[in-house]
């Protein structure tokens, strides 16, 4: 997460800013911004050594596939409308293709009330949960889903300040 020293959350540098300064410099981005970004990512940097490494893991055929196969179900899911995949879905769709198990509900409620998340978060998470259901070919959205779909709201998650501009 960025500081005024650049630092805040490095594993190798020190931040040498103060508690207030870091939430001051957050609070310069607006909840509202942050809300229309799904994947909320932190990604930290790597020693030099660690740069040349590559773990094993799917191969990019594998993942390619995987991805073809949900965007047609995705299309197959949209036909007849102008909505092609499930991040451009609107109201009425969110609630006819992304229902929850009662699970699924209560992980989603429990996480939205903790991160103080708005309306437009609890939203972004469905459509993602969707879509992380529709790569593993479930066409029921499970707590899972939606687990991993929140962990995608790392800023939300980081700041436990939701939609406060």
């Amino acid at each position: 997460m960025p500081c005024p020293c650049g630092n805040y959350g490095d594993p190798f540098k020190e931040c040498v800013c103060p508690p207030f300064k870091v939430q001051r410099y957050w609070q310069k981005l607006s909840g509202p911004l942050l809300d229309r970004i799904d994947l909320q990512v932190e990604v930290p940097r790597l020693k030099k050594e660690e740069l040349g490494i590559f773990s094993e893991g799917e191969s990019s055929v594998v993942v390619r596939q995987r991805v073809i196969k949900a965007r047609q179900v995705q299309q197959e899911r949209f036909s007849g409308s102008k909505v092609r995949c499930n991040a451009k879905m609107k109201g009425r769709q969110i609630k006819d293709f992304c229902v929850l198990d009662k699970d699924a509900s209560e992980l989603l409620k429990s996480a939205i009330l903790h991160l103080k998340m708005t309306g437009r978060s609890y939203d972004r998470i469905l459509k993602v949960s969707r879509t992380i259901a529709d790569l593993e070919c479930s066409s029921d959205i499970k707590a899972a889903h939606v687990a991993e779909a929140t962990q995608y709201r790392a800023l939300d998650r980081e700041r436990g300040l939701g939609g406060i501009n």
